[in-house]
C-alpha cells in the first residue's frame, strides 16, 4: 500500500514550522526546522511514502522549491491570497502549517507557476531594471514638489537638464539648496545605474530566441521582451489567450445569480446578461502596466495597432474600452506569436479580441 504524506510548510526568516498529514487527514508530525538547506532535506529524507509539499508565495518560495522540487513527489507553491480558511480562527506558524497540510490534501490550493529556469537572469535583470526605474520616477518626483512648494513651475524635464545651478539658485535659503542639490546627487546616481541595468538586460535578451519575436510586435521594443519573457518565463504556462488575459489584469470579472429555471417542466437557463464588475484585481501589475504603455503610445501613432484603434472609436466605442481591446488584442497577439514561434503579421489584427 502507497503511504502518501501531505506536508505543509509556514516558513520563516528564521524557523520554519511543520505539519504533516496522513491520507485520513490525521497528524502525523509536526515541528519546527531551522531554515537551512541541511535540516530541511534531513527533515524530508526521515518520511517514507509518496510526498507532497506544500508552502505559500512568498521571498523565500522559489528557494524553497528548487530545494525540494526533485526531492518529493509534488511541490505546490500556493497563492496566499486564495488561502481563506488561514484567515479563519486562530493563527500560528503551526496552526498555518497544518491548515496548508489540509488545503493540500483536499485539492483547494491556488498553484503559482514556478519551473522554468533558463530565465532566471532575464528575471532579475528586468526586477533591477524596474526598481532603478522607480528609484529614479520617485527621485525625480520629490525635487518637483521641492520647487512646487515654492510656487516655481517646474514642468516638463526642465529642472532635471543642465542649467542646475541655475535653477538652484530659484530656491531661497540655504536648507532648501541643499537639500535639493542632494537629490540631484542621488538621482545622477541613479540614472547611471539605471543605463547598466538597461544594458545588461538588453545584452541578456539577445540570448533568448523569443525576444527577436517579441521584438517584431510593434511598440515591444528590447526592453518590454526582456520583461515579458522575465515575468512570463515561459508562454506554455498558458492554455488559451483567456488565463493570459487574467494574470496581465485584462480578464473582465462578472457576476450572476439565478442562472436557471424550471418553464414547463424543463430546466432552462435564464436570458440575462452577467453583471460586469470591471478587471480582475488579482494579476501581474508589472505586466499590465508594461500593456498600458504600449497600448497607450500604439493608439497615438500610425501603424496597424493605431488604424485597429482608430476603427474602434469609430464604431462609437469610447476611447477607454476601446484601449482596453486593444491592450487585449496585443495581449493575445503577444501570446500567439511566442507560442507559434512566428513573427508578427498584422493580419492577426482580424481576429476577434474577445
Amino acid at each position: 500500500m502507497n503511504n502518501v504524506k501531505y506536508i505543509g510548510l509556514d516558513a520563516h526568516l528564521s524557523t520554519i514550522s511543520v505539519a504533516v498529514l496522513d491520507e485520513q487527514g490525521k497528524s502525523v508530525m509536526a515541528s519546527v526546522l531551522p531554515t537551512h538547506s541541511a535540516a530541511i532535506l534531513d527533515f524530508i529524507h526521515g518520511l517514507r511514502g509518496t510526498l507532497y509539499v506544500t508552502f505559500q508565495e512568498g521571498t523565500q518560495s522559489a528557494w524553497l522549491y528548487d530545494l525540494l522540487v526533485r526531492k518529493v513527489h509534488k511541490v505546490v507553491v500556493c497563492n496566499p491570497r486564495k488561502n481563506a480558511l488561514l484567515k479563519a480562527g486562530n493563527k500560528s506558524d503551526a496552526v498555518d502549517a497544518r491548515k496548508l497540510a489540509e488545503l493540500l490534501r483536499a485539492g483547494l490550493l491556488s498553484p503559482v507557476y514556478h519551473g522554468e529556469t533558463s530565465t532566471v537572469t532575464v528575471k532579475h535583470l528586468g526586477r533591477s531594471y524596474e526598481s532603478l526605474t522607480q528609484d529614479s520616477t520617485r527621485v525625480m518626483s520629490r525635487l518637483k514638489a521641492l520647487y512646487r512648494g515654492q510656487a516655481i513651475p517646474s514642468a516638463g524635464q526642465r529642472p532635471y537638464g543642465r542649467r542646475r545651478e541655475e535653477w538652484l539658485g530659484k530656491l531661497g535659503g540655504a536648507g532648501l539648496q541643499s537639500r535639493a542639490q542632494r537629490l540631484y546627487q542621488q538621482l545622477d546616481v541613479l540614472q547611471a545605474l539605471r543605463r547598466e541595468a538597461r544594458q545588461e538586460l538588453m545584452q541578456e535578451c539577445r540570448k533568448h530566441a523569443a525576444a527577436g519575436l517579441l521584438r517584431s510586435i510593434p511598440f515591444l521594443g528590447p526592453i518590454r521582451a526582456g520583461l515579458l519573457i522575465g515575468r512570463v518565463q515561459t508562454p506554455h504556462r498558458f492554455r488559451t489567450k483567456r488565463q493570459f488575459w487574467a494574470y496581465c489584469g485584462l480578464a473582465l470579472e462578472t457576476r450572476s445569480s439565478a442562472d436557471y429555471r424550471f418553464v414547463n417542466g424543463q430546466l432552462e437557463r435564464t436570458r440575462k446578461a452577467a453583471w460586469i464588475r470591471g478587471l480582475n484585481l488579482n494579476h501581474n501589475h508589472d505586466l499590465k502596466n508594461l500593456f498600458k504603455s504600449a497600448t497607450t503610445t500604439a493608439s497615438a501613432r500610425p501603424g496597424p495597432f493605431g488604424s485597429f484603434y482608430q476603427g474602434l472609436l469609430a464604431k462609437g466605442m469610447l476611447p477607454a474600452m476601446a484601449r482596453l481591446t486593444l491592450a487585449r488584442k496585443m495581449a493575445a497577439i503577444t501570446l500567439s506569436v511566442w507560442k507559434k514561434g512566428e513573427r508578427f503579421d498584422a493580419q492577426l489584427l482580424k481576429a476577434p479580441a474577445a
